[in-house]
């Protein structure tokens, strides 16, 4: 079997694909994560997903490398990590009583061997109307920083929500583990 590479340095990715239980090596991408101007959120979401499944795969063209990003908008404005505390609240403020859509791409690239897999998941989350003491708390308590929209689901964050729809739930965490199990069974790996 070729050596299966995650291009990616993000915890939750790591510990989602663990749940394959099948051997793999993360590595940083370096890749860009520019805006293209008119992009819509989905084609961001697999553009970047692809480019960093290429990054790797160009310098080891004999493995097969994961990519993966998510792009969370809210209507027309792109919900991106927000980095700190002020800039949390001010997404979960602008969230509450509304909807948000989160699309994970997925790209599995195995140069030599001749695959391309790609995928975009689309999982719209409904957020409870929410009161200012109620963000202050979950963001003190929580401080979901590196998390695009500001929240994470898989911890205090699914008390923010009325309804989440998702045809997989791994991939408002980030990886889409249900489209992936089959792409890498199709590349050849064994799951479970």
């Amino acid at each position: 079997m070729p050596e299966l590479i995650l291009a990616s340095t993000s915890a939750y990715r790591r510990s989602l694909l663990e749940r394959l239980g099948v051997p793999f090596t993360a590595l940083p991408p370096q890749t860009a994560e520019d805006t293209v101007p008119g992009e819509l959120p989905p084609d961001r979401a697999l553009r970047l997903s692809i480019a960093k499944a290429q990054a790797i795969a160009s310098r080891r063209p004999d493995a097969v490398v994961i990519g993966s990003d998510q792009v969370a908008a809210a209507g027309s404005q792109i919900l991106d990590k927000p980095g700190d505390a002020a800039r949390c609240r001010a997404q979960l403020t602008a969230a509450s009583g509304s909807s948000a859509r989160f699309h994970t791409g997925c790209a599995v690239i195995g140069a030599q061997a001749g695959i391309r897999l790609v995928h975009i998941d689309t999982t719209t989350v409904f957020f409870r109307s929410l009161t200012g003491g109620e963000i202050e708390r979950y963001v003190e308590r929580e401080r979901p920083f590196d998390c695009a929209g500001g929240f994470r689901a898989e911890g205090l964050g699914i008390s923010l929500f009325e309804s989440i729809e998702s045809r997989d739930p791994t991939a408002l965490i980030g990886l889409p583990l249900i489209w992936l199990a089959g792409a890498l069974r199709r590349a050849g790996f064994v799951v479970p």
